[in-house]
């Protein structure tokens, strides 16, 4: 049986196999064209036969993220200071964003400075708003963008560029922000620049942070000057190597080592990823010659290519199934971030871990990798690990043709070979599968894996079907993520007879093929998202199975037969419709990981079958304790002796009709002290019982109490030593909140010191909330406050000294009475329902919160509110204003307004006595999105809109009955969307707009009206218009061709809600046009089936609609 042993050419020049002669290499790979010489070539892969100098195609470099151990950082003080002085606000460069580059040879640490500049309590203060972005080769702008609007919190599952920019736009403006771009390879200034557009509107001050390898990127990108990484010194490369090597011991008690290892840092040439790595190599040996060995070493002197001789010598040095293990990486892409549970899985599959005891396989391959961490060949990225791209490059070469990644979409020459065992198909932006590389990939007769990413493309049948053709019924390892035929399957189980890994995640699948029971040597089943498979064949005779993930798949019921699974150790069934576990489930007593455990009432399904799992870890979602009818029974299930579960969930699905019952349920369920996030919902018990916020439950770190609908006092939570997030919701008996809540802290411990969010939420009958003396110094550390849909809770919050709360929300706490807590750091405010009081920020400072420290105000629901002063909020850059009846003026005096020199966003909802703005005009020189909704008797937008808000670039008007007029000197020169909806005067005079001479308008919607009947007129729109949506014109018979044929941008077109439209324009529509989507337009509907009466010149066409008009 051919294994994969990564040893490379180089190395065995100096150890046991030394090369033979070339001709000796052509003259065996000869034969093995004619048979099969699997065990040869292995042997001869041993000795070192094999050239494994191929070159590779170029590929993405590894992830990276913001976290850093700033404890392993030596000698870069001045260099963080440095570039600190550079990110400076005040650093006035003349442009915006700011652009920081770092510069330095790779392994010298320019990710791991910007880490640290990145966390640094500098930052934190000076940028709103982060964000950190992996860039590697591929500088696509689509693909960045989507990443920082998901790094600033505004996650978008568009794949339109122009949305996105527009997204990420509207996100940052008025917010100064902090972008990191990680390894930037691009020197395409027309692609910076466009990548740039939507981060120009930035508040002034934000920078961009880019670290390279390539000094000319630098130079493109910059508007400072480029900082230079130098290598470490020798001093701060030892501090580096030795914290790794003695394990944070004093290496003078190791004076021999330390002295040899001195000259091997030397070696290392102020490298700090090569002193990391050898440190790594020699943390467990303390024996003299084994150092010398690594001093001496020849590999030192061999040529260097793309590999560090200091990375190559720790290659060297693993022992052989480390070797075998990292090496198979490298069929991972670069850019690719992968779990340590996936990878051990893999190495499962593929029999690297055979000299471990068949139970202990798992943990076998945890230790290979936590063994390879410790060395640095992987690095940690939050809940995940990637490797260092020098890593990445060491693990292609040692691999060679083993190992074969090949890029869709890349022009490259390189293909697969007999060689090769292990096939990796990556998908690149744009790219696609084709019938050369099926021909490339013809050649590999031996493959061991096949793999695709990522693994929501969908890979053609015909690579299925050429593969099981071709790999003589060697596969181990098979992704058919994402798979639109199961019948390649069904057609191909006897070739598949040693396949151990199937992953078939995404895929159309309604039910699994029964030939998949066939698969008799399968240890990982993965079914993820597979959201149409309904049921599974008899699994019974999978034997070897050990890992089966069905999260997401839309199954009801397991089969009976999953109890014959005596070897399973993870059943994943989260996020199904399952009803009930299948019997005897107790009797899986391998088990290492359930995600959620369905009580029955029947016994073989009952919750005693958990006690029977003494191996369980990490989460489980136990449900329907409804179900369980002796509490006595919980008690068995033994949560309090699984140590290793830390996060848990209980779960009453039905009616609790006996609450003493209820209780004693929950009693018996008590989980071990170790647990660490806890959720318990539906529960019918009048009180918890004591070990719900007893004090020893010190590693609780997040808390939520969901429809406890019976009782009628909160648990003493405060005494929680490690709690940060709680969250209490439809609590429907509780009247009042007092000292129980807090618990019996002593004098030396605070209530709730570790808190850091709380929120309560559908409290129909909470009063009051009350905290004696001895609690006054609760929630030192807490952040975040909200309280929503209380309405009863009457008397002020108590006084606590809330010194590092920066957000407060407070909903539907209609007759809550003021003063609120004194908030000395609040930033973002959201209050509704506050009838009394009458202006801002009076009101405001009346509760001791300052005006000039609020960032954001959300006002919803004040009745009284008659003023709100937008000039004496000097940093605020967010409002919204929505249903306050009496809201007269945003001015607090007749006077102009001040500059508002920070709002960037105004919305104003259902204020009907606002008549106008204040006389003068809106002076918001940064303002950026204005929306006015359901102000019926405003009668004109701001004055010297045209030169008041230059940056204005977003205008919503809806639903303002009055406007009639645009503002003198027309829109704002730099707006890009316009939207106006019911609004019949302002509509009926739309030809005065002006909109022909705004350059930059792409988008524009306009409906809500019974005027209309041809649209739009010759010229009203610009020639830049790139979406034109038009919803419910009740009255529009027909689409002006003369006002469309100019619109030679338009790419997107909605008409909704038109009954009486009947036709496209006969002369068609422009030919940019690339989607059309039609709602609800009935008479244009059947024209278009009946007449076919125009062509759509457009490449594609959206069927967003029960009517839909296309030309074939």
């Amino acid at each position: 049986m051919h294994k994969f042993t990564g040893v490379n050419n180089e190395e065995n020049l100096h150890g046991q196999g030394k090369a033979t002669n070339a001709n000796a290499d052509e003259e065996l790979q000869e034969i093995g064209r004619a048979i099969d010489l699997d065990p040869l070539v292995e042997r001869m892969d041993a000795l070192g036969l094999i050239n494994r100098n191929v070159e590779r195609p170029s590929s993405p470099k590894r992830p990276t993220t913001s976290l850093v151990d700033e404890s392993s950082i030596y000698g870069r003080d001045d260099d963080r200071e440095a570039i600190l002085k550079l990110l400076q606000p005040d650093d006035a460069s003349g442009e915006n964003p700011g652009v920081v580059p770092i510069w330095g040879m790779g392994g010298v640490g320019k990710t791991t400075l910007a880490q640290l500049v990145y966390n640094s309590s500098e930052v934190q203060e000076w940028f709103g708003l982060k964000a950190w972005v992996c860039v590697s080769e591929d500088f696509s702008v689509l693909r960045l963008t989507k990443v920082i609007l998901e790094e600033v919190g505004s996650k978008s599952d568009s794949d339109s560029l122009n949305n996105l920019q527009l997204q990420l736009k509207k996100r940052l403006q008025g917010k100064r922000f902090l972008v990191v771009l990680d390894d930037v390879w691009n020197e395409d200034y027309d692609e910076w620049d466009r990548f740039l557009t939507p981060l120009k509107d930035g508040s002034q001050g934000s920078k961009i942070l880019v670290t390279t390898r390539n000094e000319s990127v630098a130079s493109v990108m910059r508007t400072v000057r480029t900082h230079h990484l130098e290598e470490l010194t020798e001093e701060s490369c030892w501090s580096v190597f030795a914290k790794h090597a003695f394990r944070g011991k004093n290496p003078n008690a190791y004076e021999e080592l330390q002295e040899i290892g001195r000259e091997i840092v030397r070696k290392c040439k102020g490298l700090p990823l090569a002193a990391k790595t050898l440190g790594g190599l020699l943390r467990t040996k303390r024996d003299v010659e084994e150092w010398e060995k690594i001093l001496e070493s020849n590999l030192w002197d061999l040529p260097k290519g793309n590999i560090l001789p200091a990375l190559r010598l720790s290659y060297h040095y693993l022992l052989p199934h480390l070797k075998q293990c990292f090496a198979y990486c490298a069929i991972f892409p670069k850019d690719y971030s992968f779990r340590k549970d996936e990878l051990v899985l893999l190495w499962m599959a593929e029999g690297f871990l055979v000299g471990s005891v068949d139970d202990e396989m798992e943990k076998a391959g945890a230790e290979c990798f936590d063994d390879l961490l410790s060395r640095s060949f992987f690095q940690q990225s939050s809940s995940s690990f990637v490797m260092h791209d020098l890593m990445h490059d060491l693990a292609t070469h040692v691999s060679g043709q083993f190992c074969f990644s090949s890029r869709l979409g890349e022009n490259n020459s390189s293909t697969a070979t007999r060689r090769t065992r292990h096939l990796s198909l990556v998908v690149d932006t744009g790219g696609g599968f084709s019938s050369i590389k099926l021909e490339n990939i013809r050649e590999a007769q031996h493959l061991r894996t096949f793999r695709t990413s990522p693994h929501n493309w969908m890979c053609p049948p015909e690579f299925y079907k050429e593969i099981f053709q071709s790999t003589h019924c060697r596969l181990r390892v098979l992704f058919m993520t994402n798979c639109r035929d199961a019948s390649v399957l069904s057609c191909s189980t006897s070739k598949l007879k040693h396949l151990r890994y199937l992953h078939l995640s995404w895929s159309d699948l309604v039910t699994l093929p029964e030939e998949a029971s066939t698969l008799l040597n399968l240890q990982t089943l993965i079914l993820r998202k597979c959201r149409q498979l309904a049921s599974l064949p008899d699994l019974g005779n999978l034997k070897h199975l050990r890992h089966l993930n069905l999260e997401g798949t839309g199954i009801e019921r397991l089969p009976a037969s999953l109890e014959r699974l005596i070897n399973l150790r993870y059943l994943n069934i989260k996020y199904t419709p399952l009803k009930e576990m299948p019997p005897h489930i107790g009797q899986l007593t391998k088990l290492q990981t359930l995600t959620a455990f369905l009580v029955g009432r029947q016994s073989e399904t009952s919750i005693k079958e958990l006690g029977k799992l003494r191996h369980l870890r990490g989460e489980l979602h136990i449900r329907n304790l409804q179900n369980v009818v002796d509490a006595r029974d919980a008690g068995e299930a033994n949560l309090k002796g699984k140590k290793h579960l830390d996060k848990l969930r209980f779960t009453w699905d039905g009616d609790t009709h006996d609450p003493q019952h209820v209780t004693s349920t929950l009693e018996k369920l008590e989980p071990n002290r170790k647990v660490k996030d806890l959720q318990i919902d539906g529960y019918g018990g009048v009180r918890f019982p004591e070990w719900v916020g007893e004090s020893s439950f010190s590693n609780i770190v997040s808390l939520r109490l969901v429809s406890c609908k019976n009782c009628t006092s909160l648990p003493p939570l405060g005494q929680l030593a490690s709690l940060e997030y709680l969250s209490i919701e439809a609590f429907d008996k509780v009247v009042t909140v007092g000292s129980e809540f807090y618990g019996n802290c002593t004098a030396m411990k605070k209530p709730f010191e570790s808190l850091k969010e709380l929120s309560f939420k559908w409290m129909p009958e909470w009063r009051e909330w009350i905290s004696d003396e001895g609690s006054r110094e609760a929630f030192p550390l807490l952040e975040v406050l909200s309280i929503e849909e209380c309405p009863h809770l009457a008397k002020a919050l108590p006084c606590h000294h809330l010194s590092r709360v920066t957000s407060l929300t407070i909903r539907g706490c209609e007759q809550l009475a003021t003063p609120l807590p004194r908030i000395p750091r609040l930033h973002s405010l959201s209050v509704s329902g506050f009838h009394s009081l009458e202006s801002l920020p009076e009101e405001i400072e009346q509760m001791g919160w300052s005006p000039s420290d609020l960032e954001e105000i959300t006002i919803k629901g004040w009745a009284a509110l008659k003023c709100v002063a937008l000039d004496l909020f000097p940093n605020l850059n967010y409002l919204s204003i929505y249903n306050c009846p009496d809201l007269e003026s945003l001015c607090a005096h007749e006077r102009p307004l001040n500059d508002l020199t920070s709002l960037h966003s105004l919305s104003i909802s259902r204020c009907p006595k606002l008549v106008s703005f204040p006389k003068g005009g809106l002076p918001a020189p940064v303002l950026t999105r204005l929306k006015l909704k359901d102000c019926w008797n405003l009668k004109q937008l701001p004055e010297s809109m045209h030169s008041l808000l230059p940056s204005l670039d977003h205008l919503e008007i809806n639903g303002c009955l009055e406007f009639e007029l645009c503002p003198e000197g027309g829109f704002p020169s730099k707006l890009q969307s316009l939207r106006i909806f019911d609004c019949n005067k302002l509509i009926a005079g739309r030809m005065q707009w002006g909109l022909e001479t705004l350059p930059s308008l792409s988008h524009f919607g306009i409906g809500w009206d019974e005027n209309v009947e041809s649209f739009p007129e010759e010229m009203l729109l610009p020639s830049s218009l790139t979406s034109l949506k038009i919803d419910s014109l009740k009255h529009l018979k027909s689409l002006d061709y003369k006002g469309l044929q100019h619109l030679t941008s338009l790419r997107a077109l909605t008409i909704s809600n038109c009954p009486l439209l009947e036709s496209m324009p006969e002369e068609g529509l422009p030919s940019s046009l690339s989607t059309l989507a039609i709602y609800s337009c009935p008479m244009l509907g059947e024209s278009c089936e009946r007449e076919k009466d125009f062509e759509l010149p457009a490449p594609s066409l959206k069927d967003n609609g029960p009517s839909r008009a296309e030309k074939d």
